[in-house]
């Protein structure tokens, strides 16, 4: 019986840019004047892993690598388009979350990302509201599909881990939760959460009745 749904973020939730749902650095060099390659190089490479679970900064970081690559450029301002330009909603998602919260389903998220952009997502691009808290991997330490990862947020939650749903849309992800007792869907472009709990139904596996 699961009580409680866990959403994916990127590539679930949110599908990168508001205006056309391309990659958020599709046109950085245009508008920033940094290359993809090179952001990567000076920073994504070096530093993402230990930033998205929290063992360094985001903004302490990236004001090195951009002191490197384009000083012109304060890293305050790269964060702002990185966020705005990674921002759309997708929107049936959300309203169907809304549905089953109002009959009782708890609904969070459950994610891979460093401080800034949680809070952003929370606070600035409005989810907070939609959602009864988030578990993020620099919160905890760890990120998914590492087991501390899925076994804090289910102790966390207050859930058992057969109680709970993993939306997310990359395979690793969904095998680690069922290994751990979790139910777990695969989400793809073309995916309905309507559809996908009547796939859990038709395997036996319920929402709990509304309390």
């Amino acid at each position: 019986m699961i009580h409680a749904i866990m959403v994916d973020v990127d590539g679930v939730l949110i599908n990168g840019r508001p205006a056309d749902g391309r990659p958020w650095a599709s046109e950085i060099e245009a508008d920033l004047g940094i290359s993809n390659a090179d952001l990567n190089r000076e920073f994504f490479g070096p530093y993402w892993s230990d930033i998205i679970v929290g063992h360094s900064g985001l903004a302490e970081q990236l004001k090195l690598a951009l002191a490197r690559l384009t000083p012109s450029v304060p890293h305050e301002d790269l964060i702002a388009y990185w966020f705005a330009s990674d921002a759309r909603l997708n929107r049936p998602l959300l309203e169907a979350l809304a549905q089953l919260r109002e009959r009782g389903t708890k609904v969070f998220l459950a994610t891979n990302q460093e401080h800034l952009r949680s809070a952003y997502l929370m606070d600035q691009l409005g989810l907070g509201p939609h959602v009864d808290g988030i578990y993020y991997s620099a919160a905890l330490g760890s990120r998914k599909p590492e087991r501390d990862f899925f076994e804090q947020t289910a102790a966390l939650s207050g859930f058992a881990p057969e109680q709970l749903l993993l939306i997310d849309d990359t395979p690793a992800n969904v095998v680690a939760a069922r290994q751990l007792g979790w139910n777990a869907v695969l989400w793809t472009a073309g995916s309905s959460l309507s559809a996908e709990l009547a796939k859990l139904q038709a395997e036996g596996v319920n929402l709990a009745p509304p309390s």
